[in-house]
């Protein structure tokens, strides 16, 4: 995996500038050990993808954990605030006994395993994951291992103790969306008509969004098949742009479309190809732009949570409005007026169209990201090379955004309105987190 050798020759300064209370032996292989948030948010990732979990739920559990990691390793320079104060729903942290020795990389270790562990379904596969990255420190001395695990053990309880009262377990037991027909509201589509994914999310609670609403983005436009009307122009767009596309904006579709779960049927058979969800991509992106950077472990600790913490309240925001407006997707719409055997190139997603979530929580994450690491970094997209076998550079953060939005447009799934306004949404979360942890 391409990503993987280059996070090999992640420069040394990340790990040399984490103080810990103890020196670890010379023999420790630096080489692993330098690489610890990726390998733990890699392995997060391939659970996640093994598990097909859906984009709301994987942006819980990766927001959770990189928090998790972060706070565990913030006691390395004091200089560094603790997220969770500014954060709802947290209890107090308490503060490790500077009597005694720890290594916080282990305990960070520790801290992001056991959250995972909790919060992601093939528990036995996190647990040999962290079995593997413990090894590296099992030439510890034993006080500074006991101490640096416990260490990590109570900032997971504390991180898992707010997990478990943010609704998410009161939503399994909630109604499932009623599909009704009724002209202009979200119908299943094809090819397998599932039913609406996660149609409660909106309950969730926010890690720093004062509700669900906060950042309530334009109506979409109503329901209207006259020729000229604004709905009609944007349906239309859709199917036209169909009809047309170049095989860049093909590749272009496919390289965003991070559908965990994409059928395909052939004859009476049907299988699934596995992929990474829109959240998993933006933690790969936020891996290179750590690994070409010259931060410190702490400052990548930290934007790992950030980042992970606005895709959360992303999908929670998007999710409001979706569930709000309902709004009926393009195949629905095109195969009843201009295409009766119509497909768009992507496979539709099962939950309504407006805003676009891929779109918003995009936008979120690319914000944040440019405040730590500069709009105008240029960068390769390698984090679709194992499922895809396919890489794209950007000339920066912002365009990767933009390109993002017009994926959807080009795989026939949103229209023109759910994109620009869903990338307006997720802008405000960005800021909003900005403003309220990097300024």
């Amino acid at each position: 995996m391409k990503f993987r050798y280059q996070l090999w020759s992640f420069l040394l300064l990340a790990v040399t500038a984490v103080t810990i209370s103890c020196q670890p032996p010379k023999e420790r292989d630096l080489t692993k050990l330098q690489e610890l948030q990726y390998q733990c948010v890699q392995h997060l990732t391939d659970v996640i993808v093994y598990d097909i979990v859906n984009p709301p739920v994987a942006s819980r559990m990766y927001a959770y954990s990189t928090i998790a990691y972060y706070e565990a390793l913030q006691p390395t320079d004091p200089s560094y605030a603790s997220l969770l104060p500014k954060l709802h729903g947290f209890a107090e942290l308490p503060l490790p006994d500077t009597n005694l020795r720890h290594d916080y990389r282990l305990s960070a270790v520790i801290a992001f395993m056991k959250v995972s562990e909790t919060l992601v379904f093939s528990k036995d596969s996190i647990r040999a994951a962290r079995e593997e990255l413990v090894d590296y420190f099992s030439d510890l001395d034993q006080e500074v291992y006991t101490n640096s695990v416990s260490w990590g053990e109570k900032v997971a309880n504390t991180i898992l103790v707010r997990a478990s009262k943010d609704g998410y377990k009161l939503t399994r037991g909630m109604p499932k969306f009623s599909v009704l027909k009724e002209t202009g509201i979200w119908q299943q589509t094809p090819p397998d008509y599932e039913e609406a994914v996660e149609p409660n999310w909106r309950f969730i609670q926010p890690l720093l969004l004062d509700s669900a609403s906060q950042f309530k983005p334009a109506r979409p436009p109503a329901y209207n098949m006259n020729a000229s009307s604004q709905y009609h122009k944007e349906v239309k767009e859709v199917y036209e742009l169909s009809q047309q596309l170049t095989e860049e904006q093909k590749l272009i579709a496919r390289f965003w479309d991070d559908n965990p779960f994409v059928s395909e049927h052939k004859g009476h058979l049907t299988y699934a190809n596995k992929k990474m969800t829109p959240v998993g991509h933006w933690m790969g992106i936020t891996g290179i732009l750590s690994s070409q950077s010259k931060k410190t472990a702490l400052d990548i600790a930290r934007v790992y949570a950030l980042t992970a913490a606005a895709i959360f309240d992303g999908f929670i925001s998007t999710w409001e409005e979706k569930y709000t407006s309902k709004t009926v997707r393009p195949v629905t719409v095109i195969r009843e007026h201009f295409a009766s055997e119509w497909n768009p190139i992507l496979q539709t997603p099962p939950f309504p169209e407006y805003t676009s979530g891929h779109s918003v929580i995009s936008a979120a994450a690319a914000s944040v990201l440019a405040a730590v690491f500069g709009n105008n970094t240029a960068f390769r997209d390698t984090t679709e090379l194992p499922y895809l076998g396919l890489e794209r550079s950007f000339s920066s953060l912002q365009a990767a955004s933009d390109e993002v939005s017009m994926s959807r447009v080009y795989g026939g799934i949103h229209y023109r309105s759910a994109v620009i306004n869903g990338q307006k949404q997720g802008q405000q979360i960005g800021d909003y987190f900005i403003g309220t942890f990097l300024k």
